[in-house]
Protein backbone atom coordinates (compact mmCIF):
# COMPACT_ATOMS: atom_id res chain seq x y z
CA UNK A 1 0.00 0.00 0.00
CA UNK A 2 1.38 3.50 -1.28
CA UNK A 3 1.00 6.40 1.68
CA UNK A 4 -1.78 8.02 -0.48
CA UNK A 5 -4.33 5.06 -0.39
CA UNK A 6 -7.03 4.50 2.10
CA UNK A 7 -7.55 0.74 3.85
CA UNK A 8 -10.68 0.73 5.11
CA UNK A 9 -11.73 0.16 9.33
CA UNK A 10 -10.51 -3.11 10.10
CA UNK A 11 -8.20 -4.57 7.66
CA UNK A 12 -5.39 -2.67 8.21
CA UNK A 13 -2.05 -4.78 9.13
CA UNK A 14 0.68 -2.80 11.37
CA UNK A 15 3.67 -3.99 12.33
CA UNK A 16 5.05 -2.42 15.69
CA UNK A 17 8.52 -3.16 16.64
CA UNK A 18 10.38 -1.95 19.92
CA UNK A 19 10.48 -3.18 23.59
CA UNK A 20 8.04 -5.42 25.23
CA UNK A 21 8.13 -5.61 29.39
CA UNK A 22 6.28 -7.10 31.86
CA UNK A 23 4.41 -4.65 34.17
CA UNK A 24 3.88 -5.29 37.57
CA UNK A 25 0.98 -2.47 38.83
CA UNK A 26 -0.24 -1.61 42.17
CA UNK A 27 -2.49 1.06 42.86
CA UNK A 28 -2.63 3.27 46.29
CA UNK A 29 -3.77 6.46 47.64
CA UNK A 30 -0.50 8.27 47.31
CA UNK A 31 2.84 7.68 46.97
CA UNK A 32 4.82 6.36 49.94
CA UNK A 33 7.36 8.18 51.71
CA UNK A 34 10.99 6.62 51.90
CA UNK A 35 10.89 4.26 54.66
CA UNK A 36 7.37 4.02 55.29
CA UNK A 37 4.83 1.28 54.12
CA UNK A 38 0.95 2.33 52.34
CA UNK A 39 -1.52 -0.58 51.86
CA UNK A 40 -2.27 -0.83 47.66
CA UNK A 41 -6.14 -1.26 46.96
CA UNK A 42 -5.45 -2.87 43.18
CA UNK A 43 -2.77 -5.35 41.96
CA UNK A 44 -2.24 -6.79 38.47
CA UNK A 45 0.61 -8.09 36.42
CA UNK A 46 0.32 -7.05 32.59
CA UNK A 47 2.35 -6.61 29.28
CA UNK A 48 4.16 -3.23 28.93
CA UNK A 49 6.58 -1.78 27.00
CA UNK A 50 5.66 1.26 23.50
CA UNK A 51 5.45 -1.18 21.12
CA UNK A 52 3.64 -4.12 22.61
CA UNK A 53 1.01 -1.56 24.63
CA UNK A 54 0.39 -0.15 21.02
CA UNK A 55 0.31 -3.74 19.24
CA UNK A 56 -2.68 -4.38 21.87
CA UNK A 57 -4.53 -1.19 20.94
CA UNK A 58 -4.74 -1.43 17.58
CA UNK A 59 -5.69 -5.14 17.96
CA UNK A 60 -8.29 -3.44 20.38
CA UNK A 61 -9.15 -0.93 18.00
CA UNK A 62 -10.09 -3.54 15.25
CA UNK A 63 -6.96 -3.38 13.41
CA UNK A 64 -4.34 -6.20 12.51
CA UNK A 65 -1.48 -6.30 15.10
CA UNK A 66 1.80 -7.79 14.99
CA UNK A 67 4.86 -7.41 16.97
CA UNK A 68 8.78 -8.24 16.62
CA UNK A 69 11.41 -6.97 18.73
CA UNK A 70 13.97 -8.89 20.70
CA UNK A 71 12.91 -11.01 23.93
CA UNK A 72 15.16 -13.25 26.34
CA UNK A 73 15.50 -16.89 25.38
CA UNK A 74 13.80 -19.30 25.94
CA UNK A 75 14.23 -20.22 29.58
CA UNK A 76 12.93 -16.50 30.42
CA UNK A 77 9.89 -16.63 32.02
CA UNK A 78 9.05 -13.04 32.09
CA UNK A 79 9.69 -13.47 28.17
CA UNK A 80 7.18 -15.97 27.52
CA UNK A 81 4.81 -14.48 29.39
CA UNK A 82 4.95 -11.60 27.64
CA UNK A 83 4.59 -13.45 24.61
CA UNK A 84 1.49 -15.21 25.66
CA UNK A 85 -0.39 -12.19 27.08
CA UNK A 86 0.47 -10.71 23.04
CA UNK A 87 -0.76 -13.73 21.81
CA UNK A 88 -3.75 -13.32 23.97
CA UNK A 89 -4.48 -10.50 22.07
CA UNK A 90 -4.34 -11.95 18.94
CA UNK A 91 -1.31 -9.99 18.08
CA UNK A 92 1.10 -12.26 15.57
CA UNK A 93 4.05 -12.33 17.09
CA UNK A 94 6.09 -14.75 14.52
CA UNK A 95 8.78 -12.29 14.11
CA UNK A 96 10.00 -11.44 17.99
CA UNK A 97 13.66 -12.80 18.16
CA UNK A 98 14.38 -14.62 21.28
CA UNK A 99 17.72 -13.78 22.29
CA UNK A 100 19.63 -16.88 24.36
CA UNK A 101 21.04 -16.02 27.71
CA UNK A 102 18.95 -12.46 27.78
CA UNK A 103 16.00 -11.53 30.09
CA UNK A 104 13.51 -9.21 29.44
CA UNK A 105 12.43 -5.52 31.43
CA UNK A 106 10.24 -5.80 34.55
CA UNK A 107 8.97 -2.46 35.62
CA UNK A 108 7.27 -1.95 39.03
CA UNK A 109 4.75 0.27 39.21
CA UNK A 110 2.49 2.88 41.85
CA UNK A 111 -0.36 4.40 40.22
CA UNK A 112 -2.14 6.91 42.90
CA UNK A 113 -5.02 8.31 43.39
CA UNK A 114 -4.83 11.18 40.50
CA UNK A 115 -4.01 8.78 37.90
CA UNK A 116 -0.16 9.31 37.89
CA UNK A 117 2.69 7.14 38.25
CA UNK A 118 6.18 5.78 39.54
CA UNK A 119 8.49 3.58 38.08
CA UNK A 120 11.27 1.39 38.93
CA UNK A 121 12.55 -0.84 35.89
CA UNK A 122 14.43 -3.73 35.76
CA UNK A 123 16.30 -3.70 32.96
CA UNK A 124 16.78 -6.65 30.32
CA UNK A 125 19.70 -7.92 29.66
CA UNK A 126 21.73 -8.63 26.35
CA UNK A 127 19.11 -7.27 24.19
CA UNK A 128 20.58 -4.18 22.98
CA UNK A 129 22.44 -6.00 20.19
CA UNK A 130 19.92 -7.76 19.09
CA UNK A 131 19.03 -7.66 15.30
CA UNK A 132 15.16 -8.46 13.10
CA UNK A 133 15.87 -11.57 10.59
CA UNK A 134 14.70 -10.13 7.67
CA UNK A 135 13.53 -6.32 7.78
CA UNK A 136 11.75 -6.81 3.86
CA UNK A 137 10.03 -10.21 4.68
CA UNK A 138 8.34 -8.44 7.99
CA UNK A 139 6.82 -5.37 6.18
CA UNK A 140 6.20 -7.30 3.10
CA UNK A 141 2.41 -8.06 4.55
CA UNK A 142 2.47 -4.67 6.62
CA UNK A 143 0.51 -1.64 5.61
CA UNK A 144 2.61 0.54 8.16
CA UNK A 145 5.44 0.19 10.63
CA UNK A 146 5.33 1.78 14.07
CA UNK A 147 8.62 1.95 15.89
CA UNK A 148 9.21 2.90 19.18
CA UNK A 149 13.03 4.15 19.78
CA UNK A 150 14.09 1.83 22.93
CA UNK A 151 15.97 -0.56 20.93
CA UNK A 152 17.42 1.43 18.04
CA UNK A 153 19.30 -0.64 16.47
CA UNK A 154 16.67 -3.33 15.79
CA UNK A 155 14.06 -1.11 14.77
CA UNK A 156 16.05 1.35 12.52
CA UNK A 157 16.37 -1.72 9.10
CA UNK A 158 12.85 -2.29 9.98
CA UNK A 159 11.53 1.39 9.31
CA UNK A 160 14.68 1.95 5.97
CA UNK A 161 12.21 -1.38 4.94
CA UNK A 162 8.88 0.63 5.46
CA UNK A 163 10.26 3.43 3.51
CA UNK A 164 11.10 0.83 0.90
CA UNK A 165 8.22 -0.28 0.60
CA UNK A 166 6.42 3.37 0.56
CA UNK A 167 4.63 2.48 3.75
CA UNK A 168 4.21 4.82 6.53
CA UNK A 169 6.80 4.56 9.46
CA UNK A 170 5.05 5.91 12.68
CA UNK A 171 8.26 6.88 15.55
CA UNK A 172 6.96 6.53 18.69
CA UNK A 173 9.88 8.89 19.90
CA UNK A 174 9.64 8.24 23.09
CA UNK A 175 13.10 8.57 24.53
CA UNK A 176 15.26 11.45 24.30
CA UNK A 177 18.15 11.09 21.73
CA UNK A 178 20.33 13.37 19.97
CA UNK A 179 18.70 15.75 17.05
CA UNK A 180 20.84 14.52 14.59
CA UNK A 181 19.31 10.84 15.09
CA UNK A 182 18.93 8.87 11.79
CA UNK A 183 16.54 6.55 13.29
CA UNK A 184 14.30 9.65 13.70
CA UNK A 185 14.87 10.85 10.19
CA UNK A 186 13.44 7.15 8.87
CA UNK A 187 10.00 8.17 9.49
CA UNK A 188 7.20 9.65 7.81
CA UNK A 189 5.26 10.48 10.90
CA UNK A 190 7.42 11.12 14.45
CA UNK A 191 5.63 11.85 17.01
CA UNK A 192 7.34 12.57 20.80
CA UNK A 193 6.81 12.53 23.91
CA UNK A 194 6.87 16.62 26.01
CA UNK A 195 9.42 14.71 28.15
CA UNK A 196 11.69 13.13 25.41
CA UNK A 197 11.41 15.99 22.94
CA UNK A 198 12.45 18.79 25.93
CA UNK A 199 15.27 16.30 26.73
CA UNK A 200 16.80 16.20 23.06
CA UNK A 201 15.95 19.88 22.22
CA UNK A 202 17.19 21.45 25.52
CA UNK A 203 14.09 23.58 25.35
CA UNK A 204 10.95 23.83 27.91
CA UNK A 205 8.14 24.76 25.26
CA UNK A 206 6.91 22.34 23.88
CA UNK A 207 5.66 24.26 20.75
CA UNK A 208 9.04 25.88 19.88
CA UNK A 209 10.24 22.33 20.63
CA UNK A 210 8.42 20.48 18.12
CA UNK A 211 9.68 23.79 15.52
CA UNK A 212 12.78 23.05 16.02
CA UNK A 213 12.89 19.15 15.73
CA UNK A 214 10.67 20.07 12.22
CA UNK A 215 13.32 21.91 10.90
CA UNK A 216 15.36 18.97 11.49
CA UNK A 217 13.06 16.01 10.01
CA UNK A 218 11.54 15.37 6.37
CA UNK A 219 8.56 14.24 7.16
CA UNK A 220 5.16 15.18 10.12
CA UNK A 221 6.33 15.85 13.60
CA UNK A 222 4.19 16.00 16.45
CA UNK A 223 3.88 16.24 20.19
CA UNK A 224 1.69 14.44 22.99
CA UNK A 225 1.89 16.63 26.42
CA UNK A 226 -0.62 14.63 28.37
CA UNK A 227 -3.43 17.01 30.12
CA UNK A 228 -1.91 19.97 27.49
CA UNK A 229 -2.83 17.99 24.69
CA UNK A 230 -1.44 17.52 21.20
CA UNK A 231 0.67 19.49 19.02
CA UNK A 232 1.47 18.87 15.39
CA UNK A 233 2.83 21.26 12.28
CA UNK A 234 0.61 20.76 9.06
CA UNK A 235 0.77 23.17 6.11
CA UNK A 236 3.54 24.50 8.12
CA UNK A 237 1.18 25.97 10.49
CA UNK A 238 1.06 24.82 14.24
CA UNK A 239 -2.03 22.94 15.31
CA UNK A 240 -2.86 21.96 18.61
CA UNK A 241 -5.92 19.60 19.98
CA UNK A 242 -6.56 19.98 23.61
CA UNK A 243 -6.96 17.05 25.36
CA UNK A 244 -10.24 15.79 26.96
CA UNK A 245 -11.31 16.51 30.07
CA UNK A 246 -11.43 13.46 32.07
CA UNK A 247 -10.74 12.28 35.47
CA UNK A 248 -8.18 10.35 35.02
CA UNK A 249 -7.20 6.97 37.00
CA UNK A 250 -4.11 5.52 35.24
CA UNK A 251 -2.27 7.09 32.56
CA UNK A 252 0.27 4.31 32.19
CA UNK A 253 0.34 3.19 28.79
CA UNK A 254 -1.55 6.18 27.27
CA UNK A 255 0.63 7.22 25.19
CA UNK A 256 1.24 4.06 23.53
CA UNK A 257 -2.61 3.99 23.13
CA UNK A 258 -2.33 6.88 21.48
CA UNK A 259 0.26 5.74 18.99
CA UNK A 260 -1.63 2.77 17.57
CA UNK A 261 -4.62 4.64 17.53
CA UNK A 262 -2.81 7.07 15.45
CA UNK A 263 -1.82 4.69 13.49
CA UNK A 264 -4.53 2.21 12.29
CA UNK A 265 -6.62 6.12 11.86
CA UNK A 266 -4.27 7.54 9.60
CA UNK A 267 -4.13 4.23 7.30
CA UNK A 268 -8.01 4.46 7.14
CA UNK A 269 -7.75 7.86 5.14
CA UNK A 270 -8.87 10.41 8.01
CA UNK A 271 -8.42 14.06 7.72
CA UNK A 272 -5.26 14.52 10.17
CA UNK A 273 -7.80 16.78 12.81
CA UNK A 274 -9.86 13.32 13.22
CA UNK A 275 -6.89 11.25 13.29
CA UNK A 276 -5.79 13.33 16.33
CA UNK A 277 -9.09 13.37 17.49
CA UNK A 278 -9.02 9.06 17.67
CA UNK A 279 -6.03 9.06 19.12
CA UNK A 280 -6.75 11.60 21.86
CA UNK A 281 -10.27 9.73 22.54
CA UNK A 282 -8.51 6.28 22.67
CA UNK A 283 -5.96 7.54 25.39
CA UNK A 284 -8.43 9.20 27.41
CA UNK A 285 -10.77 6.36 27.60
CA UNK A 286 -7.06 3.90 28.34
CA UNK A 287 -6.96 6.12 31.07
CA UNK A 288 -10.28 5.83 32.90
CA UNK A 289 -9.66 2.07 34.74
CA UNK A 290 -6.93 0.99 36.13
CA UNK A 291 -4.56 -2.28 34.49
CA UNK A 292 -2.11 -0.26 32.45
CA UNK A 293 -2.32 -2.13 28.80
CA UNK A 294 -5.47 -4.41 30.22
CA UNK A 295 -7.27 -1.32 30.15
CA UNK A 296 -6.42 -0.69 26.43
CA UNK A 297 -10.10 0.37 24.82
CA UNK A 298 -12.21 -1.45 22.49
CA UNK A 299 -13.18 0.25 19.37
CA UNK A 300 -16.83 0.71 20.08
CA UNK A 301 -15.97 2.22 23.17
CA UNK A 302 -13.78 4.86 22.04
CA UNK A 303 -16.20 5.93 19.46
CA UNK A 304 -18.91 6.06 22.52
CA UNK A 305 -16.67 8.31 24.26
CA UNK A 306 -16.69 10.11 21.29
CA UNK A 307 -20.24 10.28 20.58
CA UNK A 308 -20.54 11.50 24.49
CA UNK A 309 -18.15 14.19 24.28
CA UNK A 310 -18.52 15.96 20.66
Amino acid sequence: MSLAEAKPAGSSKILCTGIAVQDILMRVERFPAPGSKIPASDFIVTGGGCAANAAVAIARLGGRAAFTGPLGGANDLVSNRILADLVAEGVDCAGVVRVTGATASVSLILIDATGEKTIATRRGENLAAALPQNPAALVASADAVLADNRFPEFVAPICRAARAKNIPAVIDFDKATEANDPLLASGTHVIASAEALRGTTGLGDVAAALAQLGERLPGFVAVTDGANGVFWFEARKLRHMPAFKIEAVDSLGAGDTFHGAFTLALLEGRAMSDVMRFASAAAAVKCLRFGGNAATPKRAEVEDFLKRNG
